[in-house]
This record gives structure tokens, sequence and C-alpha cells, in this order.
């Protein structure tokens, strides 16, 4: 099959989307598949022997710390001189929207799928009004497809509320050989504990951003002095955050990649994840992965991969206390050790070629439903 995947956002960006397919193009590319990535100009030109088309950026206000791929005909031009039996368009919002455009223009098979919630985000930025726009605008850029799909079941069924029609979930996988156990670091974590041997480390990784509500960790060093934090990522709420948790047992790391990135997972006493804005939340079961006990923010997506007290630990958003008693779970050696454990039994369960067959059945059905809406379009115009 010839794959045109077009994308808001590939690696070198680090973030769930670029981790996601730039794992699923390796798996396609293995499994025979003809691929081509089309992302915003990154500054490669192909991933693992796969070509990378590189579109024209610019950068937003709020997101300064990201390029955004301009729309742009060129994608049509792409697409007709590679003559893909499927579109792929990821998370179409900007760039991604001619992908849309230009697959209905040229009668390709296009599938679609959501993963960037950017309604919450709007709570976030102050700026809830907005939010029947945002959602008319996501309908007209969704609603073209052959079939959409989404990464969370809760996901799935929001979509559908809002008249995007959504035909299923895509499972993630997790890199089990760079995210494991093994790469605990003594060193590292005496470091990040500043040598104090009755400290304990939580550990967070993620993009730095408002919508993941980072803040509300501050509270912790009001209520206990046993605990350091390190928070692995970079983004646009950076200085603030660094500001904000100035005097307090906090290490910012930056953006790490490959053994370092495998070694900041790994290297903790539990994870701390406090967004509710995810749509998964791949570091969770990264974290899990690695060998740490996580604790989450409850919502949706985030109760489809965590059982409380089973797989992991759930606290209510924005609320100290909930947090607090939580945490008090670190204080439970015996407790700590069965969730890693069952976490660890879970995770191990993913992988990404499994995951990426899975989107290829979700190819197979654009396709059937490709055909199937060519039949009624010629059935209307001949009884037109």
């Amino acid at each position: 099959m010839r794959i045109a995947i077009v994308t808001e956002t590939f690696v070198p960006a680090t973030d769930g989307i670029c981790t996601r397919f730039a794992k699923m193009v390796v798996e396609l590319k293995k499994l025979g598949h003809e691929v081509i990535v089309i992302s915003p100009d990154l500054g490669i030109d192909e991933y693992e022997g796969i070509p990378v088309f590189r579109m024209d950026t610019l950068t937003f206000p709020l997101y300064g710390s990201r390029p955004w791929g301009v729309p742009s005909r060129k994608i049509k031009y792409i697409l007709k001189a590679f003559k893909p039996d499927i579109v792929h368009a990821v998370n179409p919002f900007f760039m991604g929207t001619s992908a849309v455009r230009y697959a209905k223009q040229l009668n390709l098979p296009l599938i679609t799928s959501y993963h960037t919630h950017m309604p919450n985000y709007l709570d976030h930025y102050k700026m809830p009004l907005l939010k029947p726009l945002l959602w008319e605008y996501i309908r007209f850029w969704y609603q073209p497809s052959d079939i959409n799909i989404t990464v969370s079941q809760t996901l799935l069924e929001e979509l559908n509320q809002q008249n995007i029609e959504t035909v299923g979930v895509l499972p993630s996988g997790i890199d089990l050989d760079n995210r494991h156990p093994k790469y605990f670091d003594q060193a590292l974590y005496d470091q990040l504990t500043f040598n104090q041997t009755d400290k304990k480390l939580l550990v967070y990784v993620g993009r730095l951003a408002a919508e993941k509500d980072l803040d509300q960790l501050r509270v912790i060093f009001d209520h206990r002095d046993d605990i350091c934090l390190v928070i692995v990522g970079d983004g646009p709420e950076r200085e603030n955050l660094e500001a904000l948790f100035e005097g307090t047992p906090t290490t910012f790391l930056g953006f790490l990649h490959g053994e370092e990135l495998s070694k900041a997972f790994a290297t903790g006493d539990a994870f701390i994840f406090p967004s509710i804005s995810e749509t998964y939340g791949l570091v969770i079961s990264e974290a899990m992965a690695s060998g740490l006990p996580v604790f989450a923010a409850k919502n949706g997506p985030t109760l489809e991969q965590i059982t409380d007290k089973e797989t992991g630990f759930i606290f209510e958003s924005r609320n100290t206390e909930s947090l607090m008693t939580a945490l008090k779970q670190l204080d439970n050696p015996l407790l700590l050790e069965k969730v890693r454990i069952a976490a660890l039994k879970q995770a191990e369960s993913h992988s990404w070629n499994n995951a990426t067959r899975s989107l290829l059945d979700y190819y197979d059905l654009t396709l059937e439903a490709y055909q199937r809406n060519q039949s009624i379009a010629l059935q209307e115009t001949i009884n037109f």
C-alpha cells in the first residue's frame, strides 16, 4: 500500500503524536508498505529511510516554542506525484487542512485521526467562549474524510456527541526496548535527590504548557519536605514554572533524547502527571513500562490506562487534599511495589507492531468506506 501521512508535527519535535507516528511509519515500512510523511519544516528530509516533505512554517505568540506548518498547495503536487492509495491527515488543524482539501480534490481515500483536544485548551488560555466556533471549525475539516478515528474511548464518545462521526480508537504502543526498568541510574537518582537518602523522587516528562497543569504541583512542597521533583521537557511555560518552583527541590532538565530520556523515565520513585487535557497520555504508559508507579489526575483517557490502587494512583485535578492523600501511598512500599508490578505487566502487553497492524485495519476500513461513498455518489449522479 502507498501511504501518505500528513501531520501537523513530526520528529525531531517531542510529543505524543511525534512518538506515535515515528514508530508507526517505521513499522509500516517493515511490513512492506511505501510511506511518505508531509510535515512542518523541522530540518529533516528523511526518517529511517522514509521521505519527509517539509512545509513552510510560522509561529504563534501563544505557542512560540514550536513551528506550525502553513497550509500549502505544495501538498497537492506531492500527492499527485506520489499517487497514494490512502491519505492520512493526522490531527488536521492548520497545515493538515490542505491534506483534507487536496485529497478530496484528487478523489483519494482519506482517513483523519483526532489527537489533540484543542477545545479543552481554550479553558487554560481563558478563551472558553470560543469553544462553539472551534468545534464548528473542527467539524468542517473532519467531516469530509471517509472515516475518522481517535485515541481514546472517552474522546470517541465526545466527538460523536459533537456530530463528528468517529468509528474507532487507535491503540498506542510502547518502545519496550527503551522504556524499561533496566535504565534506572543510581548516580542520576542521587543527583536529583541532592544526595539526601531520606528523599523520594517524583518524575514528570512532557511539554511545559499551561494545559499541562504543572503549577498545581507546587503545593506538594507546602505539605511535605521529603519529596524532590524532576521536570523533563520544555515549552512556553518553562520560565514561569522555574520562577514558581524556585526555592524547592525541583530540577528542570529540558528536552532529553535517547538513553538520557530512558534513564529519566526509569529513575525515580514514582511518575506524576497532573494534566487533564490529554487525549491519551502516552507518557503514562511509558512510565509504567519503565517501572514507575504513576500518580495521575483523573480524566477519561487516563482512567482508560489506570485503575486506582491497582495499576496506578488517581487524584482529583486542582484538589490539594486529593493530591496529598494520593501521595501518602509513597509511604506504603508494599502497595507501591504491587502497583508497579501490575502496571509493568500491563505495559508489556503493548507493542508498536500490534498498534500499527490496528492502524492498517483502519486503512482497510477507509478503503471500504471510500468505495462505498463512490458508489453512492455515482448512484446519486445517475438518479439526478
